[in-house]
C-alpha cells in the first residue's frame, strides 16, 4: 500500500490535505489492497453454495447418481449436459426506454455520488431479471461517477448486457432511444402493453411515436399509464431534497414535458416518503408487468414505510376474479429479484458503501404524499 501523503507535503504548492481527505484516501487505497481478498471470499461463497444445492437435489431426488447428472430411463445413468445457459434470465423486450439522468456531479456531495452509484447498479439489476425489460441508458455518464465506476467498482459495468452508457445528456439520450425502440431488436408489445385493443397497437406500431417524459414529483401532471416507444427519464439525483424543483426545472427549460408518479392517488403513507431512483425504475418495471399502479407500488415500497392502499383502491391480494389472479402470479414470479445483485453490487456492499437508507433522494421521479394527495 502506498504511503499516505503527509499534511506537509514538501511541494509549496499543494495545499495540505485535510484531516477527512486523509480518511477518505486512506479507506480507497485499504479497498484497493483487500480486492484480490474479497474476490477470492466471493469464490469460495459461490462454491459452498454451489455445494449445498448439490447436496439439497441430492437429497430429493435419491436416483440421482452423486455427479448431479439425472438417471436415464434404461437405467444406465446416461449423463445428460445441463445448459450453460439455463440460469440466465428469459425476458421479453418491450418498446419502452428509462434514462437515468446522471447530469447532476455538482449538485452532490461524495457520500450522494455513492449512493447514487448503488442505484444505477440496482436499477440495473432489477431491469435485468425483470420478465418484461425496458431499454436503459445512462445519460451524462462522466465526471465523479465514472470515475467511481472505473475505479472502486473496477469496471465491472462494461459487462452488463441490454444497457447504455452515454456521454450525451438526457435529451441526446432520448432522441436516440427513438431509433432503438423502432430497430430490429427494439421489442414488441407485451404485458400491460399488449391490453390495449387492435386498432390502438397497429396505430402504435405504424407511427412508433411515443412521447418523451420527465419524472418529476413537481410537476402539475400525473403519469396515468406508460406508452409504446415511449421515454421516460428519471432524474439521478441524490440531495436529501436541498435542491427544489432541480429536475422540473431542468425539464422545462428544454420543453420537455413532465410528469409524477400517481402514489399520492393509491398510496396512504404513515410517513414521508422518499423515493431512491432505482425504486422509480422498478415501479416502472413492476407497471409493465401487471398493468396496475396499485399493485407496483405495494410490490417496491419499502415495508418500512408503512405504505397501504388507499380505502377506495381495491387492495389486489383480496381481488377474486381470475384476470386478477393471472396478475398476481406474474408478480409472484419476480418477487425475489431484489435479493440477488451483480458483482459490482456486491462488491460495494462489502465494503459498506450505498446502502438503500443512503441512497434514497426526495422523489426527483415520483410525489411526496403531501404533494400527490
Amino acid at each position: 500500500m502506498d504511503p499516505l501523503p503527509g499534511r506537509d507535503a514538501g511541494d509549496g504548492d499543494a495545499p495540505p490535505l485535510s484531516k477527512n481527505k486523509l480518511k477518505k484516501l486512506k479507506r480507497d487505497q485499504e479497498w484497493e489492497a483487500n480486492r484480490a481478498k474479497r474476490k477470492e471470499k466471493r469464490r469460495e461463497k459461490q462454491i459452498e453454495k454451489k455445494q449445498r444445492k448439490r447436496a439439497a437435489r441430492q437429497e430429493s431426488a435419491p436416483n440421482t447418481p452423486t455427479n448431479g447428472m439425472p438417471v436415464h430411463k434404461n437405467g444406465q445413468g446416461k449423463k445428460i449436459a445441463e445448459s450453460k445457459n439455463s440460469t440466465r434470465y428469459e425476458y421479453t423486450q418491450v418498446p419502452i426506454t428509462l434514462v437515468l439522468d446522471c447530469g447532476f456531479d455538482d449538485l452532490m456531495i461524495d457520500k450522494e455520488l455513492k449512493s447514487l452509484g448503488s442505484q444505477v447498479t440496482r436499477a440495473y439489476s432489477d431491469n435485468h431479471k425483470a420478465p418484461l425489460q425496458a431499454h436503459l441508458a445512462i445519460s451524462s455518464f462522466g465526471g465523479q461517477l465514472k470515475e467511481r465506476f472505473d475505479g472502486l467498482l473496477a469496471g465491472h459495468y462494461r459487462s452488463w448486457k441490454n444497457v447504455r452508457f452515454l456521454e450525451g445528456d438526457y435529451v441526446q439520450a432520448a432522441e436516440q432511444a427513438k431509433e432503438w425502440m423502432k430497430g430490429e431488436h427494439g421489442g414488441k408489445l407485451a404485458g400491460a402493453l399488449a391490453k390495449e385493443d387492435d386498432s390502438a397497437h397497429k396505430s402504435h406500431e405504424r407511427d412508433e411515436a411515443g412521447e418523451v417524459v420527465y419524472l418529476t414529483s413537481d410537476s402539475p401532471d400525473t403519469l396515468t399509464e406508460l406508452r409504446p416507444y415511449s421515454t421516460y427519464i428519471i432524474g439521478g439525483l441524490v440531495d436529501r431534497n436541498r435542491h427544489k424543483g432541480v429536475c422540473y426545472n431542468r425539464a422545462m427549460d428544454r420543453g420537455m414535458r413532465t410528469a409524477k408518479l400517481p402514489i399520492g392517488v393509491y398510496m396512504q403513507m404513515t410517513s414521508r416518503f422518499v423515493l431512491a431512483t432505482n425504486h422509480v425504475a422498478e415501479i416502472m418495471l413492476r407497471w409493465l408487468e401487471l398493468g396496475d399502479w396499485g399493485k407496483a407500488f405495494l410490490a417496491v415500497m419499502p415495508k418500512r414505510k408503512g405504505g397501504v392502499l388507499k380505502p377506495n383502491i381495491e387492495d389486489p391480494d383480496d381481488e377474486a376474479d381470475g384476470g386478477a389472479m393471472d396478475d398476481e402470479n406474474m408478480g409472484a414470479e419476480t418477487s425475489d429479484r431484489k435479493a440477488e445483485e451483480v458483482e459490482a453490487e456486491t462488491s460495494k456492499q462489502e465494503d459498506g458503501f450505498g446502502s438503500t437508507s443512503d441512497g434514497e433522494c426526495e422523489l426527483d421521479g415520483a410525489p411526496s404524499a403531501s404533494i400527490a394527495s
